[in-house]
């Protein structure tokens, strides 16, 4: 990095600039979901000037000359590009390298001069340390973003499954990496231990098939490779022709404990990823030592190593966008001006990709690594509407009842309205000991285009926990301290109390989304919720422009966003606390308000579609918890409870 990258290009921010399509080269199908991914990204960036990085619109994946991916006279075409500049400060994508009959690493048929390779199959002789990455081979089908969850659920027993061992895939007669799995045979006893393969590959598998290949062929039909995969305890991971193999991403999204069987590969993204933790390594030259050594495994590490198979598949390879967004985190966390994220961080739950580092360097910060509770909090008021300012009025007695929670440390009422804000002397008085602020912010304010006002990281948020609240809500003292005494045992998710659903509509083929009283819920509206101040970083920093754009349009769905994000990251539905089912039922400035609109759920059901096609999938998880007070509605005298009011609101 010090002496082939420009790490002046970075200083300011880093940003990806990717070229204009060749209009005589049509990528492949993979490579156009990589560059999508790309674009719609938050690195992205139109500007080569403000460019850290540079990616080619020109495929790189498949350069087996024999592929109809490959795209010839490569290395012309990029002599002409206006900033390659022998490749620096370039990233070069790449699966396949090499063909028939060596499928040499190096083959790639272009100069790719100070790039810093992203390949897979790499061997740890070829990585140049701390400037290439190792990625994992995927399918031509592999999903662009979202991808299918990890097989295994919690508490997975039992922990041994109905094989011990097991692989099934093709046996190369001759050539590279044959010699590996000719002896495959060996160790297969056709019953813990299930070790098949097959000849029938290839043209002219039968000119060159040997003895045993009738067997073999015959003995690998017998099983399913989705069964083996499903009730195995390890999956012997071969290399292929290449050092990589399909199997990697397989075995690992399956839960069953790779056996990494491809001497001197380096791993994808080892250089921030403990493979121990999540793999075993065998040596090609040891393969009949496999079956006892797996056997030796005691019970507990089972658990631990196929625990971590998921948080790895689930964090960094689940989908094309995962893999691409863990290079470019790599290579960011290498830049002087970056603080890096520590192998903890890396290795543990939710990962990298969400933990920004410019955010604290300081794990305790964090929501999802908190051991410590925010013993108190800062209430953010979102006034949209311009409602009248009286003693009577719903937002007065709701800034009073705020101020009688003995953990409340600073009201931020955020004025985003045409209408000039109140005086000071209009506003309820406070205790001295709490800090109030008004913000006054049109909402036509150009320098907050795009990012909804009320998420917005305020430096006057100090406090971990933040309540976010709705001018027109309607909230008493102790259902706001109870409502942040359950948010000091949840800090990573939504506690609150107005919540919603989404469902499928099989009918419409799309996601719905309803108000309506059931016994379970998706979503806490942030119009009365608490919520850890990490996410506002998130919200405004890490989102695809493609999210706010949708907010922005809509004026609209800020909240269903960021239920959307907090899900997305701890992979938990928000909480709910106890009764209230009335939200925004009070009438507004001339007897309309915008959650009295007709068109406002098919709009939030337009957004809930957006978000979803914009993620990838559908992070949103329902739930049937509602927390209550001890005592609750208990037939015994209220001056036992805790919570004396909270059972007096009307549901």
């Amino acid at each position: 990095m010090e002496t082939c990258f420009d790490i002046s290009k970075c200083q300011k921010d880093f940003r990806i600039y990717v070229y204009p399509p060749d209009e005589n080269v049509e990528p492949s199908h993979s490579y156009q979901k990589l560059l999508k991914v790309l674009r719609e990204s938050r690195y992205y960036t139109s500007d080569a000037a403000e460019a850290c990085l540079f990616v080619l619109s020109l495929d790189t994946l498949d350069r087996d000359h024999l592929s109809t991916d490959y795209v010839k006279n490569l290395q012309g075409r990029i002599q002409k590009l206006p900033y390659w500049n022998r490749g620096l400060n370039h990233v070069i994508f790449n699966l396949y390298a090499g063909t028939w009959p060596d499928y040499n690493e190096n083959g790639l048929d272009f100069d790719y001069g100070f790039a810093i390779l992203a390949k897979a199959s790499m061997s740890e002789s070829h990585l140049r340390p701390n400037f290439d990455i190792s990625i994992p081979l995927f399918h031509k089908t592999y999903p662009e973003k979202g991808g299918d969850p990890g097989f295994v659920l919690s508490n997975n027993f039992p922990l041994n499954k109905n094989y011990l061992l097991a692989f099934k895939g093709k046996r190369y007669v001759h050539g590279i990496g044959s010699e590996t799995r000719n002896s495959f045979y060996h160790i297969h006893n056709a019953q813990d231990v299930v070790i098949v393969t097959t000849c029938k590959h290839g043209k002219s598998w039968k000119d060159m098939k040997d003895d045993r290949c009738d067997e073999d062929n015959k003995e690998f039909d017998k099983y399913d490779y989705d069964v083996l995969l499903q009730n195995s305890t390890f999956c012997l991971v071969p290399r292929g022709r290449r050092l990589g193999s399909f199997r990697f991403l397989e075995t690992l999204q399956s839960g069953c404990i790779p056996v990494i069987l491809s001497n001197g590969w380096a791993l994808p993204f080892a250089q921030v990823i403990n493979w121990k933790k999540a793999a075993i390594f065998a040596d090609e030259r040891l393969l009949l030592q496999i079956p006892d050594m797996v056997r030796s495994i005691s019970a507990k590490k089972i658990l631990e190593l196929r625990q971590q198979t998921q948080i790895l598949w689930d964090r960094y390879f689940s989908s094309i966008e995962k893999i691409v967004f863990s290079t470019f985190e790599i290579i960011r966390d290498r830049l002087p001006n970056n603080l890096p994220r520590d192998g903890v961080v890396w290795n543990n739950h939710p990962g990298a990709l969400v933990t920004l580092q410019k955010f604290s360097d300081s794990p305790t910060d964090f929501p999802f690594h908190s051991s410590t509770h925010s013993e108190r909090f800062t209430a953010v008021i979102y006034c949209q509407l311009g409602l009248s300012l009286t003693p009577s009025s719903t937002l007065y007695r709701l800034i009073t009842n705020l101020s009688k929670s003995k953990y409340l440390h600073r009201i931020i009422v955020v004025w985003s309205n045409d209408k000039r804000s109140p005086p000071n002397n209009r506003w309820p008085p406070l205790p001295s000991h709490i800090h109030f602020h008004v913000l006054q912010s049109s909402s036509t304010d150009p320098t907050n285009a795009g990012i909804a006002q009320r998420f917005f990281p305020h430096p006057l948020i100090e406090t971990s926990a933040v309540l976010s609240l709705d001018e027109d809500t309607t909230m008493t003292t102790d259902e706001v301290d109870f409502a942040f005494k359950v948010w000091q045992q949840f800090p990573e998710r939504i506690v609150g109390y107005p919540a919603r659903s989404h469902y499928w509509d099989d009918a419409k083929a799309s996601w719905g989304y309803t108000s309506k009283w059931t016994n379970d819920y998706s979503i806490v509206l942030t119009g009365a919720a608490f919520y850890h101040r990490y996410y506002n970083v998130l919200y405004s920093q890490w989102l695809s422009p493609l999210l706010h754009k949708t907010v922005e349009q809509s004026q609209n769905c800020e909240d269903i966003l960021m239920n959307f994000l907090v899900s997305h990251v701890t992979r938990r539905p928000p909480i709910k606390v106890t009764q209230r089912k009335q939200y925004k039922g009070l009438p507004s400035v001339g007897g309309w308000s915008p959650w009295n609109d007709p068109d406002h759920f098919i709009q939030r059901q337009t957004c809930l579609n957006t978000f979803a096609a914009v993620f990838g999938y559908m992070p949103l998880l329902r739930s049937n918890l509602r927390l209550d007070p001890v005592l609750f509605k208990d037939s015994v005298s209220n001056m036992r409870k805790k919570y004396r009011q909270i059972e007096l609101v009307g549901s």
